[in-house]
């Protein structure tokens, strides 16, 4: 298991370079010389603008993507493979339309070849922490975004992963669908405490959700700084500190895009 300064990382990614070619023959770099550690139980946040490459390097971690150079690590070993300890919610709901909330949250259960008794004690904890209890017979249609999302996430946790890789995954709600979602994550996480990896453009998001900061930069994307966030939560919005750590992201991010 890797470790740096006797703390443990749960990722860890070595100078990760990644090229895709266009169909038309033309060679993009979408990541550069990318060094980061991800330590065990922290949540992380990853901002940056669009065509960073922030979703692609979550899918490097996920093994999902490969590099093109450089190296990602699992808790000190390859990876380079999707793995049952690491999941993954995308920005769309994906869930299956003709199963109820309980079957999707259980799916992963029933996959493995779990009795059923215990796949819906697994899948009603999970609705629990979410929030959800009282809709485990509904279908997707009959559930507004902001829940169908909170079933896609009680049905990653129900697969028990160490580490929960999430990307832009309230991008598509309306702002106050967003911030109730961002106070009901973080009680999940508080709860359950597994490594959480988001990926966000919004720098206000990431610096109400996260211990710590990564910025990126684009053409290629690249890290421009990490930072820890100093702030107890639950954190407030009108806090002068909070304002203030938006506004220097917000800055870098705009001192970027000039020199670009």
């Amino acid at each position: 298991m890797e470790t740096t300064n006797s703390v443990t990382m749960a990722l860890s990614a070595h100078w990760l370079s990644k090229f895709f070619t266009l169909s038309i023959g033309q060679t993009i770099q979408a990541l550069d010389a990318i060094s980061l550690n991800i330590e065990e139980n922290s949540f992380v946040c990853i901002v940056g603008p669009s065509g960073c490459g922030k979703s692609t390097l979550l899918r490097i971690m996920a093994g999902l993507e490969q590099a093109s150079s450089g190296r990602m690590f699992y808790r000190g070993s390859p990876q380079s493979r999707p793995r049952k300890e690491i999941g993954m919610i995308f920005q769309e709901y994906s869930l299956f339309p003709w199963r109820t909330t309980m079957e999707n949250v259980a799916f992963g259960a029933e996959v493995s070849g779990r009795p059923r008794a215990e796949r819906e004690s697994l899948g009603r904890r999970y609705l629990e922490l979410v929030g959800l209890g009282r809709y485990e017979n509904a279908y997707s249609h009959e559930l507004s975004g902001g829940m169908r999302q909170r079933v896609a996430i009680a049905r990653a946790l129900a697969n028990q992963p160490d580490i929960l890789l999430m990307d832009e995954p309230f991008g598509a709600l309306d702002a106050y669908t967003r911030i109730r979602l961002q106070k009901r994550l973080l009680d999940i996480w508080e709860k359950d405490r597994k490594t959480v990896v988001f990926v966000t453009h919004s720098v206000d998001e990431a610096v109400f959700l996260a211990d710590r900061i990564i910025v990126m930069s684009t053409n290629p994307g690249r890290i421009l700084t990490e930072m820890s966030i100093p702030l107890a939560r639950p954190r407030a919005r009108d806090n002068p500190e909070y304002a203030s750590l938006v506004a220097f992201i917000l800055d870098l991010l705009e001192q970027q895009s000039e020199e670009d």
